[in-house]
């Protein structure tokens, strides 16, 4: 008799996803640049690059920079704005057939919902990501992930406005992430998406100066996956929200372990700058993971480790 191939898809916030292997936002453009590497309609979504209401130059170089097991970036959301975004970026995704979630970026509560509206007409978004490690120039710079009051207004202000499920993009520069978790779930999130980058500092010891211009920047990567899958599993336990996991997944390995603890579906980003097809070879590691252990659907691994 034939092996009958393990069911890959799982429901995120309503959506039906054909596996549950995203790409991270920042690490994978918004799929154009990808496309040659990657057959897009494999993935279970694309999520694209931050977007913002106005173009974004970013931090001045040098940005990047790589340390053991990660790499540092103080990239700063450089981007093009969201008119562009439309007609470019949006205008190749509507030819693929892939789920499209878009990040959400912006310095105020204004600005995130200024893209909010620009993105509620297009059919071709399924979900958005919102990106709420952006410092909040009205309250001193500090994020609007670390502060349970802002993200349940900012979050409850999004979804008033949106079309479509609204994923809300968690800081790990935190002190409880459950916490946070909780006030985005206040808001009336679809979902939450975590980690994202944790923040880091390299010094050139022969210069004696800062690596990146900016001094500070996100650490992402393989270092940070055990910070990851521990802060996915706290947040799991804390809210009933779907969660898409994130940080540091190289191999179908970690996207498994993310999984146990708790999580809908996964993203892959540093993993893509090493690795261009590190999104397929998950997918189908997972594939192989689950006819090896005779387990019928991806769905009954979601949250199987729980104490």
């Amino acid at each position: 008799m034939e092996n009958v191939r393990p069911d890959l898809t799982v429901d995120f916030a309503g959506i039906t996803l054909k596996n549950p292997v995203m790409t991270a936002s920042g690490t994978f453009g918004s799929g154009m640049e990808y496309s040659e590497y990657v057959d897009l309609s494999r993935l279970g979504a694309v999520v694209t690059k931050g977007v913002s209401s106005t173009p974004w130059a970013g931090n001045p170089t040098p940005r990047v920079a790589e340390v053991p097991s990660g790499m540092l970036n103080a990239i700063g959301l450089q981007n093009p704005g969201v008119e562009t975004f439309i007609e470019r970026d949006l205008a190749f995704l509507s030819k693929e057939d892939v789920v499209v979630g878009v990040n959400v970026c912006g310095h105020s509560r204004e600005e995130y919902l200024e893209v909010v509206e620009a993105l509620a007409g297009q059919e071709r978004v399924d979900f958005l990501e919102i990106n709420i490690s952006c410092p909040n120039v009205k309250q001193g710079a500090l994020a609007f992930g670390q502060d349970p009051k802002e993200v349940e207004a900012i979050t409850k202000a999004i979804k008033e406005k949106a079309k479509v499920p609204v994923v809300m993009k968690l800081t790990p520069n935190v002190t409880s992430i459950a916490e946070i978790a909780k006030a985005a779930e206040a808001g009336g999130a679809d979902g939450i998406s975590l980690i994202n980058t944790l923040t880091g500092m390299k010094v050139d010891v022969e210069r004696q100066s800062f690596l990146l211009a900016n001094k500070t920047g996100g650490m992402s990567g393989p270092a940070v996956h055990p910070i990851a899958v521990r802060m996915v599993y706290e947040a799991a336990n804390a809210v009933s929200l779907p969660i898409i996991g994130m940080g540091g997944i190289t191999t179908w390995q970690d996207a498994v372990e993310m999984m146990l603890v708790g999580a809908t579906a996964v993203s892959v980003g540093t993993a893509n700058f090493m690795n261009p097809t590190a999104t397929v070879d998950i997918i189908e590691g997972i594939e192989d993971y689950l006819s090896r252990h005779g387990i019928a659907s991806v769905k009954d691994i979601i949250g199987r480790v729980k104490e």
